[in-house]
């Protein structure tokens, strides 16, 4: 399964898990409400505990992952400009008025089948507007209208702070702190203090939001992390066996470097010019876990971390766009598709031993 379906399908499902949990405190409320009746009191049709504590959830996971595929594969790129609030309000209303017009559809099908008639007959029609205006239907609206809101805060702040970073503060999985392997990407863009004052600081820092939303799709499609947005560096991250596979963590920088190149003529329309970059690479062991009172984040510590950093600001000195540690060359399996290029031996600031850098080049 590709990167970006596996993302797309961990962001569907608490979707259907949270209208999950809703539909059965619902079930439980009605239950207790409703006691040892038969039937709901305002519209007198027959009520068993035993069929809705099945039917209902069931019928809510599928309702919550449907949602969840609209806003995934729709909704999210409609709405991907607007501020969060605005964006939880319209999705929200959006949501609640597919839904109403979906309920309502269904009712006038069902009247028209149990009344033996048309679509169109006024019989239809009456039940179904009988059905909009009953108190117990708004009542049941304005509950999916919260589940709704929950939802589209859970997936906004999940976008805002990262889906895997919430993720890890649900399951607690960084809570102690945990000792890992990753590799590291720095990928800083080139010249981009004459670039600011060039365009001035509000042309680009909308420059800034084009350029790191360009490089999302790549950084899914290789499997890689946004660990940070230091102004106008990156820093990708990947587990050791994740970044080594396929040699994602190298294959990314090279689909980026073709993503920004393809959108070469936007650049050029909207900010005179066309955004060049470079980066460096280094793995090694870091301490993973949650820091802060005031503000949680997970971060990561280790020299990994600085040393990766003074390779990416070697690239000028050796004029390339790419830096490679000798421990990570070695690590992947690059002589297929790449020509690698040893640079010698460095002594970067803060470490006692010099350590060997290599440049690489598609075959």
């Amino acid at each position: 399964m590709l990167p970006k379906t596996k993302r797309n399908i961990s962001r569907i499902i608490p979707f259907g898990v949270i209208w999950l949990i809703f539909s059965l405190v619902y079930t439980q409320l009605e239950k207790g409400l409703l006691g040892d009746l038969t039937y709901y009191p305002s519209t007198g049709n027959p009520y068993t505990f035993a069929r809705t504590i099945f039917v209902t959830p069931i019928s809510a996971l599928i309702t919550g992952l449907l949602i969840g595929i609209i806003e995934i594969q729709i909704f999210y790129g409609l709405f991907i400009r607007m501020s969060f609030s605005k964006k939880i309000i319209y999705k929200s209303l959006s949501y609640l008025a597919i839904i109403i017009s979906f309920l309502l559809a269904v009712t006038a099908i069902a009247n028209s089948i149990e009344l033996h008639t048309s679509l169109f007959n006024n019989k239809v029609w009456i039940n179904v507007w009988a059905f909009l205006f009953n108190y117990a239907f708004w009542s049941v609206a304005v509950y999916m209208a919260a589940i709704i809101v929950v939802s589209q805060f859970y997936t906004e702040v999940s976008e805002n702070i990262g889906h895997g970073v919430l993720n890890n503060f649900f399951t607690g999985k960084y809570h102690k702190p945990k000792e890992e392997e990753r590799v590291f990407m720095f990928l800083d863009m080139k010249s981009s203090t004459t670039i600011a004052e060039n365009l001035g600081h509000v042309k680009y820092f909308e420059m800034l939001r084009e350029y790191y939303s360009d490089l999302s799709d790549p950084i899914i499609k290789h499997s890689g992390e946004i660990y940070q947005y230091v102004g106008d560096e990156i820093i990708v991250s990947w587990k050791l066996t994740r970044g080594l596979q396929d040699n994602n963590c190298i294959q990314c920088f090279f689909t980026i470097k073709a993503k920004i190149i393809k959108q070469a003529k936007k650049y050029h329309e909207k900010f005179g010019f066309l955004p060049e970059f470079k980066a460096g690479f280094h793995f090694g062991k870091v301490t993973t876990g949650e820091i802060g009172d005031i503000k949680k984040e997970i971060i990561f510590t280790g020299d990994v971390l600085n040393t990766t950093a003074r390779i990416q600001g070697l690239c000028n000195i050796y004029k390339v766009d790419i830096l490679i540690s000798d421990q990570l060359i070695k690590k992947l399996d690059l002589s297929s598709r790449f020509q690698i290029k040893p640079l010698g031996k460095n002594e970067l600031r803060g470490r006692d031993e010099k350590i060997e850098l290599f440049t690489i080049l598609p075959m």
